[in-house]
C-alpha cells in the first residue's frame, strides 16, 4: 500500500507563492499517478494538477501558467509550486496517489493542507 502526507500550506497575500509537498511512503514502486486536488468551503473537490509516471502532467485551466507540478523520484515526493496566487485559490489542498494493488488500481488521500490567499 501507499501513504501520502502533505505539507507546505499557509497564509499568503495575493500575488505571492507557496510550494506544497506530497511525500509518498510504502510501496512507492507501484505508484501510477500523484495529483493535487483542492476543496473550498461548500464546493466539491476538484483536480488541480496531476503528474504521471512518464513525467507528463495535466493542469486545471484555472491554474495553467501559474502552478507547476514536479517530482523528485529519489525522495518519493511531488511538489506543487504555486505562483501568482489569487484569493480564489484558497482551499484545502489534498494529495492523491493512484497505485497498482494486485490486479487493480487503488488510491489514497492525504489529510490535506490549508492554503489561504488574502486580498
Amino acid at each position: 500500500q501507499v501513504h501520502v502526507v502533505e505539507s507546505g500550506g499557509g497564509l499568503v497575500q495575493a500575488g505571492g507563492s507557496l510550494r506544497l509537498s506530497c511525500a509518498a511512503s510504502g510501496s512507492t514502486s507501484s505508484l501510477r499517478t500523484i495529483g493535487w486536488y483542492r476543496q473550498a468551503p461548500g464546493k466539491q473537490r476538484d483536480l488541480v494538477a496531476v503528474i504521471y509516471n512518464d513525467g507528463t502532467s495535466t493542469y486545471a485551466e484555472s491554474v495553467k501558467g501559474r502552478f507547476t507540478i514536479s517530482r523528485d523520484n529519489a525522495k518519493n515526493t511531488v511538489y506543487l509550486q504555486m505562483n501568482s496566487l489569487k484569493p480564489d485559490d484558497t482551499a484545502v489542498y489534498y494529495c492523491n496517489a493512484v497505485y497498482q494493488y494486485w490486479a487493480s488500481r487503488a488510491q489514497t488521500w492525504g489529510q490535506g493542507t490549508q492554503v489561504t490567499v488574502s486580498s
